[in-house]
This record gives C-alpha cells, structure tokens and sequence, in this order.
C-alpha cells in the first residue's frame, strides 16, 4: 500500500479522504495549506499527493509550479478543485499534475484516479529553473474523464469507438486542444448511442438544436454515426 498526502483547507474534505482511503490500506499524511504541504512532503516522502487547487494561502497550481521548478515532482500529483475548468486541467497537467478530480469526488473517480495515478511515474519534465517555459511530457487527455471531472495522462490512446482510437496532444494553442477534445467527445457518444440525436443530446446535457449546431461547428460528420437511422 502507498502514502498518500491529502492536501486542502477544508476540514471536511480531508476527513472524508482520508477515512476512504485508509480503508482501502493507504497510510494517510494530511495538510490543509502550502506550508504544512511542504513539511509532509520532506517529512513523508508521499507515493501521490492530492492536492486542492485553491487554498487561502498559496494555491495548489503554485504550489505543484514550485515542486517541479525545485525537482521535488517525484510523486504523481492529482489535483482537486470544485470550481475547475478544462483551461484549468489543462494548465495542471502543464505543471505536471498528473490528474484532475472536480469535487464533489465520487468513490469511484478517487478510487480509480488513485489506483492509476501510482501505477504510472511522475512527471519529471515540467517547469525546469532558467527554462523560461515549460518543458511538457507526452500527455494525453481522454475525453470521457475530463468531462467527467477527471483528466487522467494515460499511457496508451482512449478507445472512442469500434476499430477507432484518438489521442490529444496538449503542447498546441488551447482552442485548436478544446475542439479536438470536443469533437472526439461528441463523436464518442455518437458511436455509443448508434447516432440518436436525442439520446447524445440527453446524455450530454445539451438541448438538441444547440448540440446539432455544435457538431456542424466541429465538423462531426453526422452521417457516419447513424447506423440504422438515430433519431
């Protein structure tokens, strides 16, 4: 089993992962600021680290910005906020962060980011002193997990559909990303629904004339989908 540092502010929060955690074996170190972050850091040597993104004294992507401009990234970091963004997933994994959980985190995205966040290294190559810019891994971003409030780097391609895999390159201007990301997401549940219009636009909790009209922007070509005639 591994040690896990759990850092947020709130109370709560760290109670609540740690007991989760600590049932499934882990030994748990927790921190509820930057600085009390850094101690356990030093004092425990973590296997991964959760790590809240805002915090009152010095935020989580500072503090993950520091750990890989100081070499100290040696341990998978997941970040967590109840407020994050793609642009903030994004921005996270820029720094090494090796997931992102949007809270409330349920058992199954903790459980499931944990197990594959220490079964792959850390992030080495990140912010390096001097560099002037950041130095990116060859990172991924899957479609189901991001928009499900976890981005996972996986080490192999997501599966969208039969006979059909895609892979996102991050190191490119954030638009040109989000389409890709969009594009493959939509067309993903398009696979899976058969081509139904109705049933993605119920799945993905958009109104079905905005999501037709986000498909024609995406240039998702609708006709391959349908198989049978979706509705």
């Amino acid at each position: 089993m591994a040690t896990i540092l759990v850092v947020d502010d709130e109370l709560g929060i760290r109670a609540l992962l740690s007991e989760i955690l600590a049932d499934e074996g882990h030994t748990i170190e927790l921190a509820e600021n930057a600085a009390q972050a850094r101690a356990s850091r030093e004092r425990a040597r973590p296997d991964l680290v959760l790590l809240d993104i805002w915090m009152p004294d010095v935020d989580g992507i500072t503090l993950l910005k520091e750990w890989g401009a100081t070499s100290m990234l040696t341990m998978p970091v997941i970040m967590m906020s109840g407020h994050g963004t793609i642009d903030t997933a994004v921005e996270a994994t820029k720094f090494g962060a090796m997931a992102f959980l949007e809270k409330p985190i349920t058992l199954q995205k903790l459980l499931r980011a944990v197990e594959q966040g220490l079964a792959k290294p850390a992030l080495r190559n990140t912010v390096q002193p001097g560099s002037g810019g950041h130095q990116l891994n060859d990172m991924h971003l899957t479609v189901e997990s991001a928009m499900t409030g976890g981005l996972m780097l996986p080490t192999t391609p997501l599966m969208l559909g039969p006979q059909s895999e895609q892979s996102f390159d991050l190191d490119r201007p954030l638009r040109e990303a989000r389409d890709a990301f969009e594009k493959s997401y939509f067309e993903f549940h398009l696979a899976q629904e058969n081509g139904s219009m109705t049933r993605v636009a119920e799945k993905t909790g958009l109104e079905r004339t905005h999501l037709y009209r986000k498909l024609k922007q995406l240039g998702v070509d609708l006709s391959r989908n349908r198989r049978g005639g979706g509705v």
